[in-house]
């Protein structure tokens, strides 16, 4: 089996849950889809690159990121830097041929989806966004039972992507508080549950946004007061092309929340729901099952998801407890099965370019506050 060498961009909290899937990897799929070997990992100074590279076990650390894209040793990069940074880094990578595994999202400024869509299309590689919700298994098992028409016709919906970590006036600013360096609850958190209620029931044809900043100061590193430039709360009203009517919300200012992926849907013949905080169980209600006698046997069914992946996936068990980063390595699997086989799989980046579209639909309608067609 072949061994490809691979380069991740950027050893922050991301770059690490991504090191850590292709550590795990071969323990979890047997056999897995390629074998992997972390060569090199790009930090800001060089400093941080020689402890990355000794905490992640790569072979080398270096404050170029440029310097992965030129080793003949490495066929994978992965990035993980600051959302302003993706642009002009995948635009490289395309350059290269080398395959790209992308962070959401994709690019802040439009104008460089339009460079990228002109890139992609002489390119030969393999893409993906890094989109994991779609891969828990009970997502996994929503969309199959969505496709075979469990729920009937889309009714309604309602999804959510709810932290608390801005509802402190005193936490310092940071980058995602600065919408010139891609910051806000819209893009952060909003294109993951954008994404993937457009992937369950989409398309989404028509949206109309609020977008709301809850101080509109805070202190930088240094305790000066300095503006607030993003969103820390996001409410959607989403229409299907059916008529089917519903709500998506991505917010960092829910008090007692932790990081609450979670989603209703609604339809003729039956319903479907998921909270990533209780991520073992899909819960199912059928309504062709009989209500007499006494409630006959209609009712919410939780369904043991779990962690039953279909083969080659079977390590620790398909019965023991599933986490948030489970799902990172599943998608991460996804992507080098795609590579190994050559067959450009999903999300590519083709869909990180609409994702950021439907985004960018999504800002226009909170500045004029009123509906737009997707």
């Amino acid at each position: 089996m072949e061994t490809l060498g691979v380069g991740i961009i950027g050893f922050g909290f991301i770059g690490k849950v991504h090191a850590y899937g292709y550590g795990s990897i071969p323990l979890f799929y047997d056999p897995p889809a390629v074998r992997t070997r972390l060569v090199g990992v790009a930090e800001c100074d060089e400093a941080r690159a020689a402890a990355a590279a000794e905490q992640g076990g790569f072979e080398f650390g270096t404050a170029d990121w440029r310097e992965l894209l030129d080793r003949d040793d490495i066929d994978i990069i992965n990035i993980c830097s600051p959302n302003s940074l993706h642009a002009e880094q995948v635009l490289a990578v395309l350059a290269t041929g080398k395959h790209l595994y992308c962070e959401k999202p994709l690019v802040v400024d439009p104008a460089d989806g339009a460079r990228i869509a002109a890139a992609l299309e002489g390119y030969r590689g393999i893409t993906q966004m890094t989109l994991e919700y779609r891969f828990f298994p009970a997502t996994l098992h929503a969309k199959q039972l969505l496709q075979e028409g469990f729920v009937g016709n889309v009714l309604s919906f309602r999804a959510a992507y709810m932290h608390s970590g801005s509802v402190d006036a005193s936490k310092p600013m940071g980058w995602k508080q600065l919408t010139s360096e891609g910051g806000g609850v819209l893009q952060d958190l909003g294109s993951h549950v954008v994404d993937l209620m457009d992937h369950l029931i989409g398309p989404i044809a028509e949206i109309c946004t609020e977008t709301r900043i809850l101080y509109p100061q805070r202190p930088n590193a240094t305790g000066e007061l300095v503006p607030v430039e993003a969103d820390d709360q996001m409410l959607m009203l989403a229409r299907l092309g059916n008529g089917a009517a519903g709500t998506i919300e991505a917010t960092k200012i829910a008090t007692g929340a932790e990081d609450e992926m979670r989603f209703e849907i609604h339809g003729d013949q039956g319903a479907l729901r998921f909270n990533s905080m209780q991520p073992n169980y899909l819960e199912a209600y059928d309504l062709r099952q009989p209500e007499a006698p006494l409630g006959g046997t209609r009712g919410w069914n939780s369904i043991a998801t779990v962690q039953r992946y279909e083969k080659p996936a079977g390590f620790p068990a398909p019965k023991f407890s599933i986490g948030w980063i489970r799902s990172h390595m599943h998608c991460l699997y996804t992507f080098l099965e795609a590579v190994a086989t050559g067959k450009q799989g999903e999300p590519s980046l083709h869909r990180g370019l609409e994702l950021q579209r439907m985004l960018a639909v999504a800002e226009k309608s909170a500045r004029a506050r009123g509906w737009r067609s997707l």
